[in-house]
């Protein structure tokens, strides 16, 4: 995979680029958005860093794999969240289910 990912740079670049966009926006991201010029200075400065990035896929580090194992860890942190956030909305409707019935038959 290293090497054909060497020998298509545009695929590699744009991988790359889009792998720093989403980490950039899931983990350095404001909760404000920030003015467009300065979006813009951002987005630009990324593609301008994924270019310094496909130099090193290029030269056979796997910088590809890397972002890819930090966004599949990322996608994984997520789903751990949205499981924990269910459970605890079951287990709270769980729990005063059980407390309400508690009360009726202590009476």
């Amino acid at each position: 995979m290293q090497q054909w990912l060497s020998e298509q740079p545009v695929v590699s670049y744009f991988l790359i680029l889009g792998f720093t966009i989403y980490i950039f926006n899931k983990v350095f991201r404001a909760r404000q958005r920030l003015p467009i010029l300065k979006e813009v200075l951002v987005h630009v400065l990324m593609a301008v860093g994924s270019l310094v990035l496909l130099v090193l896929q290029i030269d056979k580090l796997p910088i590809i794999q890397s972002m890819a194992v930090a966004v599949a860890m990322m996608l994984m942190l997520r789903g751990r969240q949205l499981y924990d956030k269910w459970k605890g909305k079951s287990a709270g409707k769980a729990g005063r289910e059980s407390d309400a019935g508690h009360d009726a038959g202590g009476n």
